[in-house]
């Protein structure tokens, strides 16, 4: 590890407990291919767990929390530092080097496509491929770009979330999951409640900020763009503007299925694309 990477490692110190401990970082499975997932905003890692016995049979799968996740104590999210995905892109990167990865494939869901496609332009030795599941380089739309949201739409969800957060999340929730899977549903609203109010409602701010059209040109590694057929936050266009902006070999697949977290709606579509994404070069 070099210098570097020796200051990343003393940085992710807190009261003597490492960050592998603090996001609940798991590797299981077998295999010479590693795997990471990383989650979307309003999930942890336990969104993978319909997936995760298709891909540790053979590989070996990395599987960790953000720090905003419910699951993690929120005494360990800082405000000052979670501004942007940068902070979310070390904490990636410190995980692969504490873990001695030089190589593998990231598949990442919604925000978390975006820090891997950052993670990617900072240290694009480490990444084979990524995998990208509802991605979404810019929410808000502007004259040339249809991104799906306008921004009275993101002062109305700031608004709800901070009147009533329980009350959002029973709207949003199956709103987000867009199929007709109540399982989904439940378990998309059991982790956006076990979400601090005040740290969902400052993540969203950050995710819905972001804008990443002037990077994607950046990227080297091969990329799969995973879109289903209907997500109310992502227009099917995103997935041609990736496919068209990204600077690596980029493919899209376009899943017939509906809602943004097909992981959580249709589990068996969605490792179909993932084993053949992985399998090929």
């Amino acid at each position: 590890m070099g210098s570097c990477s020796n200051a990343r490692a003393g940085a992710v110190r807190n009261g003597g407990s490492s960050l592998l401990e603090i996001l609940n970082v798991r590797v299981v499975g077998a295999g010479e291919r590693v795997v990471v997932l990383s989650h979307g905003f309003g999930t942890d890692q336990s969104a993978w767990n319909r997936v995760l016995p298709y891909l540790q049979r053979d590989h070996r799968v990395v599987l960790y929390d953000h720090v905003c996740a419910g699951s993690v104590n929120p005494d360990h999210f800082d405000f000052r530092r979670y501004t942007t995905l940068d902070a979310y892109v070390e904490d990636l990167l410190t995980i692969l080097d504490a873990l001695g990865i030089d190589r593998c494939f990231f598949v990442g869901h919604s925000f978390s496509s975006m820090m891997g496609i950052l993670a990617s332009i900072r240290r694009p030795e480490l990444f084979l491929k990524l995998i990208l599941i509802g991605a979404s380089p810019r929410f808000l739309n502007d004259e040339e770009y249809h991104g799906g949201f306008e921004r009275d739409d993101f002062d109305k969800v700031f608004a709800a979330m901070e009147s009533n957060y329980a009350a959002w999340v029973q709207g949003f929730a199956p709103l987000a999951v867009g199929a007709d899977v109540p399982a989904a549903v439940q378990e998309f609203s059991r982790t956006l409640f076990n979400m601090r109010p005040d740290i969902s409602l400052f993540v969203s701010r950050t995710v819905f900020s972001i804008d990443l059209r002037g990077v994607l040109g950046l990227v080297t590694t091969p990329c799969v763009v995973v879109q289903t057929a209907k997500d109310v936050s992502v227009p099917l266009s995103v997935g041609g503007y990736l496919r068209d902006h990204l600077g690596g070999h980029t493919t899209v697949e376009y899943l017939p299925v509906e809602g943004h977290l097909p992981h959580l709606s249709a589990p068996a579509a969605l490792v179909h694309v993932l084993r053949r994404a992985i399998a090929s070069p």
